[in-house]
């Protein structure tokens, strides 16, 4: 099936990987291959590919040592008929986070799952990131539609300035402009009021949670800095009071 014209599958794509919390893992059992499923919490890369912190100790981890091939599946959580909600399965490799990027991913981690603070430094507990090689996206009649990865994920060429200044930027964000980011989720995105927070940033958008709740706040141009941030989250906010 092909997608039908008022369809956006890349969108909708990257907006279920980024607000997405949990999902089934599937990995292949070390020595048989057998096809084995778990249930996984997740956060996002600033690319938008997913991030895991698992232990050695599972089951699914020690598959994944052995063969890093797996795949994840996300969906949309909607009410009613689950089958009627979207939903997005990624094929790729399990790949463990390097110790340079390792502060990066922590502070994305546990700015989803605060709750992992209690055990994220565990000896046997690792980060590992799923870098895809594919997606399959479903969401209703005529809206099925196979993806590349350069269609779902964030270039983050050029983007250095903007990740060194993510973490004091989310933080800002939390501690002085929480009426900003109500004004982001009611005004610009249409979710009731309530104590959003900012749990991150990247060159395409913001990534917003209250509780359970998700949001992705979208730019309309790409920023790659700190002060381009700075001045699209201002003209955001600009925007939303004008809505009012």
């Amino acid at each position: 099936m092909q997608p039908t014209d008022d369809f956006d599958p890349f969108r909708l794509a990257r907006s279920l990987l980024r607000r997405s919390r949990q999902g089934a893992l599937a990995t292949l059992m070390a020595g048989t291959g057998d096809p084995y499923c778990s249930l996984v919490s997740l956060a996002s890369h600033p690319d938008g590919a997913p991030i895991l912190l698992i232990s050695r100790l599972a089951v699914h981890t020690k598959n994944i040592l052995a063969d890093n091939r797996v795949s994840l599946m996300l969906d949309e959580r909607a009410e009613g008929d689950p089958l009627e909600g979207a939903r997005i399965m990624l094929a790729g490799r399990a790949e463990e986070v390097t110790e340079a990027e390792r502060d990066l991913v922590r502070g994305r981690y546990l700015g989803v799952h605060p709750s992992a603070e209690a055990f994220v430094e565990f000896k046997d507990f690792s980060f590992f990131v799923i870098r895809p090689s594919g997606a399959h996206l479903v969401a209703g009649f005529g809206r099925i539609v196979d993806l590349k990865p350069a269609q779902f994920l964030t270039d983050l060429t050029g983007a250095d300035a903007l990740l060194e200044a993510e973490a004091g930027a989310v933080a800002h964000m939390n501690e002085d402009h929480r009426e900003a980011m109500d004004l982001y989720a009611t005004r610009l995105l249409g979710a009731p009021s309530a104590d959003w927070l900012c749990t991150g940033c990247d060159p395409d958008g913001m990534d917003m949670q209250a509780g359970r709740n998700t949001l992705r706040l979208d730019f309309p141009e790409r920023v790659t800095n700190g002060t381009e941030l700075r001045k699209m989250l201002v003209r955001l906010a600009g925007e939303a009071r004008a809505k009012g």
